[in-house]
């Protein structure tokens, strides 16, 4: 992994598949941290099998920090897990910006997990320059980083097409443009699941199905989905995430359906 950006509609399952990537990378990294937007990653610090983490959580005191006390934090302990807590989308971003910096100053090598990008690296706003050199540079200083997202849309063109490699699941028609931005050899109608569309031979699924689906159990939980990973050596395919192993638990709660 160097730079990855993996993205879905809401209720995809995109971070459960974020956090089963963490797990089997992030001991390949002599630091780590995951940007935790929601404090969904959480049991990648919980005892058992999974990678030893530390879960700390990110506030108002936390918020003065400077980018050498977040180097000397990451330096010191496991990988961290990084909760948001009682700080706004820009304080958050501000304070984001100096755990990236902070990665960026380390000797050695680096994951930086990114949750919801679209709030550190947002479209339509300004954001530290630290952020951008983090999709762009950061393979030069051995810090390898993964942006989440369910809105590509509002995620800065920056990271959306400097990654080495995609993950990408099923998005409505309003974001599938942006998808066209981050993809190439193949149509990005294959992530609309209500698109009447043929995918290419290497990207149907074993039932020759085209656009991606999910899968639900009775209840209405997401049990697994449907992903196209690609990335710059040209390599591509379709990835199914039922059966997929984690050793650690994910805590993404699921809405509760409107019913009419």
């Amino acid at each position: 992994m160097s730079r990855l950006l993996i993205g879905a509609q809401s209720g995809w399952g995109k971070s459960y598949l974020a956090q089963n990537v963490t797990e089997h990378n992030i001991g390949n990294y002599d630091a780590g941290v995951v940007l935790d937007y929601k404090d969904e990653f959480r049991g990648l610090c919980e005892p058992g099998d999974g990678p030893e983490m530390v879960h700390l959580i990110a506030g108002p005191d936390e918020l003065a920090w400077s980018a050498r006390d977040w180097h000397d934090l990451l330096a010191g302990n496991p990988p961290v897990v990084l909760a948001r807590h009682r700080l706004t989308d820009s304080q958050w971003r501000e304070l984001s910006a100096k755990v990236i910096k902070g990665a960026r100053m380390l000797s050695g090598s680096c994951l930086v997990v990114v949750d919801e990008a679209h709030f550190v690296a947002p479209q339509s706003e300004g954001y530290p320059e630290v952020i951008d050199g983090l999709a762009t540079t950061g393979r030069g200083e051995r810090v390898s980083s993964a942006w989440v997202t369910q809105r590509l849309s509002m995620l800065d063109k920056t990271p959306v097409t400097q990654t080495d490699a995609n993950l990408l699941g099923g998005f409505d028609g309003d974001e599938i443009t942006r998808v066209s931005d981050a993809i190439s050899g193949y149509p990005a109608e294959i992530h609309n699941p209500q698109a009447n569309i043929e995918a290419p031979e290497d990207l149907r699924a074993d039932d020759g199905t085209g656009p991606l689906r999910k899968f639900e159990d009775d209840e209405g939980n997401t049990i697994g989905s449907e992903w196209i990973y690609s990335d710059s050596s040209g390599e591509r395919r379709r990835v199914d995430t039922r059966g997929m192993e984690m050793e650690t638990t994910h805590y993404s709660p699921q809405g509760e359906p409107i019913k009419v």
